[in-house]
C-alpha cells in the first residue's frame, strides 16, 4: 500500500527491486559517462526540436500581429465574426489528425514525417501572404491546420522516447516553451516587417506570412537531414550507448515495443483506459486562455492606447516572462520528481492574472493591465507543458504513448475553437469582459481535471501494490513480452504524481 503522498513502504521496496533488476538490468557505459551522453542526446534533440515548433507556432499565431498591420481591412473582414472563423478552420484539421499522424509518424521515422510536415505548413503560410478576399485566407488556413497537426504531439512522443520520466519536465518545458519564444520573437518580427509596408506593391501583413512562410521551408529542407529518429534507428549512438538507452528506459517506464506498429484495435483499446480521457481534460481547459492570449494579445495591448509598432514591442516581454517563470517551474518539478503541485501553481498564477484584467479597467491604470498580461503567460504557459509531461509519461510503450499524447493535443485544441469566439471585436467595449470570464473557467475546469487525474493514479497505484507478488525469474521472463504491450497497464508500472 502506498502512503498518501506515494511512497512504497520499505517492506516492498526490496522485492520490486528485484523484480525491475530482471526486467531491465542496466549495462555499464565504457566509452563515456551518462553525463555526457545525456548531454550528447539533449544536443542533437532539443534544439532542432525546438526550432520546429518556434516555427509552426509563429506560423500558427502570427496572424494576430498581421491584424494590427491591416489584414482584417485589407480582406474587408472587419466586422462579424469571420475573422474569428478563420482563426477557427485552423484547428478543424489540427484536431482530426492528431492521432493518425503520430501514426504515420512512427511508420515513416520521425525525420521524415516531421520536415514534409514542416515544408507543407510553410508553404500554406507563404501563400496565405497572396490571398485577395475571405475565402483565400479560410483555404490556407485550413491547410495550415493539417499539415501542422503533428508537430506538437509528434515531438512529445519522440521526446518521450528518449528520456525517463526523472528527466523529461525540464527538456518538456525548455521545448513548450518555444511557443514563448515564438510569442515574443513574433512581436519582435513583425515590429520590423511591418517597417516593409508597401515594399513591392504589398502590404506590411503581408510581408509577414511571406517571409515567415519562406523560411519555414527553407528549415525544413534542412531539417530532413538532422531531427532525431527513436533510439533502436538513429545512427549516432554507438551500440554501447543505444543499449544502455534502450536498458534505462526500460527499467523506468519497461519496455517500448518498438517493433509493433499499431492497428485500429490497438488505438482504440488505449481510449478503454478513463485515465486517458482525464488526461485530454487537463490540457484542454488551459488551451482556451493559452490561445485566447495568444491570438488576441495584440489587439488588447492596442485597446491601451498604444500604436502599431508599440503594441508588437509592449507584446514581446509576456513572453519573455513565460520563458523564464516555465524554466523555474519546470526545474523544481524535476528537482523535487514531482508535478501535481507544478500544475495548480502556475494555474493559480494565471487566474490571479485574469481576475485583474476583470476588474481593473481605465487608460490611466493600464500599468496595472498590462503587469497582468505577465501572470496571464507565465500562469497558463508554465502549467501546460507540466501537464503535458506529467500524462505522456504516464504513458508507457510506443503504442500508448503515441496514442495518448495525440489524444490528449487533439481532444484539447478544441478549446481553440472556443478561444477564437472568447475575445469578439464588439466586446470591446465591455472591456473582453466576457473573454476573461471564459479563460477563468476553464482554467478552474483544467485544475478539477488535474485534481481528478491525482485521485486516480494515486487510486491506481494503491490497488497495484495491494495486489504485488514477486514471481520467480522464470515466471518474470515469461511476462516480459505481454508486459511490454501492455505498457503502463503493466502490473509492475507504477504512476507518478
Amino acid at each position: 500500500m502506498l502512503d498518501p503522498v506515494g511512497h512504497v513502504p520499505d517492506e516492498v521496496k526490496k522485492d520490486e527491486r528485484d523484480v525491475e533488476t530482471e526486467l531491465a538490468a542496466v549495462p555499464s557505459l565504457t566509452c563515456t559517462t551518462e553525463r555526457k551522453l545525456m548531454a550528447k542526446i539533449d544536443w542533437h534533440i532539443l534544439p532542432v526540436l525546438c526550432v520546429l515548433y518556434l516555427m509552426a507556432f509563429l506560423d500558427r499565431v502570427n496572424i494576430s500581429n498581421a491584424v494590427i498591420f491591416g489584414l482584417q481591412k485589407d480582406l474587408n473582414i472587419e466586422t462579424g465574426t469571420k475573422y474569428n472563423t478563420a482563426l477557427t478552420i485552423f484547428f478543424v484539421p489540427y484536431i482530426i489528425f492528431e492521432i493518425p499522424s503520430n501514426v504515420l509518424l512512427k511508420k515513416f521515422k520521425p525525420h521524415v514525417w516531421l520536415s514534409l510536415c514542416m515544408f507543407l505548413f510553410g508553404l500554406s503560410m507563404w501563400c496565405q501572404g497572396l490571398v485577395q478576399n475571405w475565402g483565400g485566407l479560410m483555404a490556407t488556413r485550413f491547410f495550415l491546420g493539417a499539415f501542422e497537426t503533428g508537430m506538437f504531439p509528434g515531438c512529445f512522443y519522440l521526446m518521450g522516447m528518449w528520456y525517463k520520466r526523472s528527466e523529461a519536465q525540464k527538456r518538456f518545458s525548455f521545448f513548450f516553451s518555444s511557443t514563448t519564444l515564438a510569442g515574443a520573437f513574433g512581436g519582435l518580427l513583425a515590429s520590423a516587417i511591418g517597417e516593409m509596408d508597401g515594399a513591392r506593391g504589398y502590404r506590411g501583413w503581408r510581408w509577414i506570412f511571406i517571409i515567415e512562410g519562406v523560411a519555414t521551408c527553407v528549415i525544413a529542407v534542412v531539417w530532413f537531414f538532422v531531427i532525431p529518429d527513436f533510439p533502436e534507428d538513429v545512427k549516432w549512438l554507438t551500440e554501447e550507448e543505444r543499449e544502455f538507452i534502450k536498458a534505462k528506459l526500460a527499467k523506468d517506464v519497461g519496455k517500448s515495443a518498438h517493433h509493433k506498429d499499431p492497428g485500429w484495435k490497438d488505438v482504440l483499446n488505449v481510449f478503454k483506459d478513463y485515465k486517458v480521457i482525464i488526461g485530454g481534460l487537463m490540457y484542454f481547459g488551459l488551451i482556451v486562455p493559452a490561445y485566447g492570449y495568444a491570438y488576441f494579445a495584440p489587439t488588447i495591448i492596442k485597446s491601451y492606447g498604444y500604436g502599431n509598432i508599440t503594441t508588437q514591442l509592449y507584446s514581446i516581454p509576456p513572453w519573455a516572462a513565460a520563458f523564464g517563470f516555465s524554466m523555474m517551474i519546470a526545474y523544481l518539478s524535476d528537482k523535487l520528481r514531482h508535478r501535481f503541485a507544478f500544475t495548480l501553481i502556475p494555474i493559480c498564477v494565471a487566474i490571479a492574472g485574469f481576475a485583474i484584467l476583470l476588474n481593473v479597467h481605465g487608460v490611466e491604470r493600464r500599468s496595472v493591465q498590462y503587469g497582468a498580461l505577465f501572470l496571464v503567460t507565465s500562469g497558463s504557459y508554465s502549467a501546460m507543458p507540466v501537464i503535458v509531461c506529467w500524462f505522456a509519461m504516464n504513458l508507457g510503450g510506443h503504442i500508448r504513448r503515441s496514442v495518448g499524447t495525440a489524444w490528449q493535443v487533439g481532444f484539447g485544441n478544441i478549446g481553440g475553437i472556443i478561444a477564437t469566439y472568447s475575445f469578439l471585436q464588439k466586446d470591446a467595449k465591455v472591456y473582453y469582459r466576457p473573454g476573461y470570464i471564459i479563460c477563468i473557467s476553464f482554467i478552474c475546469f483544467s485544475a478539477a481535471s488535474c485534481i481528478a487525474y491525482l485521485v486516480a493514479v494515486w487510486l491506481e497505484n494503491r490497488r497495484r501494490q495491494r495486489n504485488v507478488t514477486v514471481s520467480s525469474p522464470a515466471a518474470v521472463a515469461e511476462e516480459q513480452h505481454q508486459e511490454e504491450l501492455l505498457g503502463d497497464l503493466a502490473p509492475t508500472y507504477r504512476y507518478q504524481y
